[in-house]
């Protein structure tokens, strides 16, 4: 089976005025079809410049990209990107955000019956139903992520990618949104892509979590997580086979993390 996303020896350099700065060094990464891939480290490791890559929004300084076997050369637009901020639209309504990318490219062609189901399925699927017709300024944060959710599934892309989603949210509604992700994606044959800081997350949602080093970044671990779906995303962190995982996977962490961090 070919791989849904492969990084070849990807590498990329930005400049601040006339000095570069490498974020990211040379780095291979074969993305398995179908599976929750959570990419960990440090800020400024290249995290996001991966996912950048992936959608096509950012060229590699070196090596290249490929998406089903064919080279990343432009926007990809068969993957979504759900970003740190939602970017919802302010003046449109939950469903008229969430029904944005129907009214794009090929999407324009589907029948209007087929565009009303799927915002309302996926307006369904996130929590939403109800609050179809409120502003995202009506929203809470929480209610703003889901929204967002929904927009990036509702024109059913085959790869998600995921850039620190629930970063600035509390601990209580984090959870809740990883409950929800999982929820989404388990059993969709879908490839997700997410990016953290949070090694807990990480562990707790994925197939296999890639730490990367500091600055610039490299691979220094890829592990397998063995953990048994479906999974509650708060009692799993008391397994003893999650403590396992975590001890492997912070040695590698923290010989990036500052003097005297704790541990996330």
């Amino acid at each position: 089976m070919i791989p849904i996303v492969q990084f070849e020896d990807v590498s990329k350099v930005f400049f601040k005025g006339a000095t570069p700065i490498q974020a990211l060094g040379r780095m291979s990464l074969t993305v398995r079809t179908g599976e929750l891939l959570a990419v960990v480290g440090p800020s400024g490791c290249g995290k996001s410049t991966l996912l950048n890559m992936a959608a096509g929004l950012m060229k590699p300084g070196t090596g290249s990209i490929r998406y089903k076997g064919q080279a990343v050369m432009g926007a990809n637009t068969q993957v979504a990107y759900v970003t740190q901020k939602d970017n919802l639209l302010p003046w449109r309504t939950v469903e008229q955000n969430v029904r944005l990318p129907l009214e794009m490219g090929a999407h324009r062609l589907l029948p209007e019956t087929e565009k009303r189901a799927r915002v309302a399925r996926y307006i369904q699927m996130v929590g939403l139903a109800g609050f179809e017709h409120h502003y995202p300024k009506e929203l809470s944060g929480g209610m703003r992520k889901r929204a967002q959710m929904a927009r990036s599934l509702v024109y059913e892309p085959d790869t998600l990618l995921m850039d620190e989603p629930f970063g600035a949210l509390d601990a209580q509604l984090k959870l809740a949104l990883q409950a929800e992700l999982l929820k989404t994606w388990e059993g969709s044959g879908k490839t997700l892509i997410f990016v953290t800081h949070d090694l807990t997350e990480a562990i707790s949602l994925a197939d296999r979590v890639v730490v990367m080093s500091g600055r610039p970044g490299r691979i220094t671990a890829i592990a397998d997580i063995r953990l048994p779906r479906p999974r509650d995303v708060f009692h799993i962190r008391f397994q003893p086979e999650f403590g396992v995982y975590f001890e492997e996977l912070w040695a590698a962490l923290k010989q990036d993390a500052p003097a005297g961090e704790d541990r996330k």
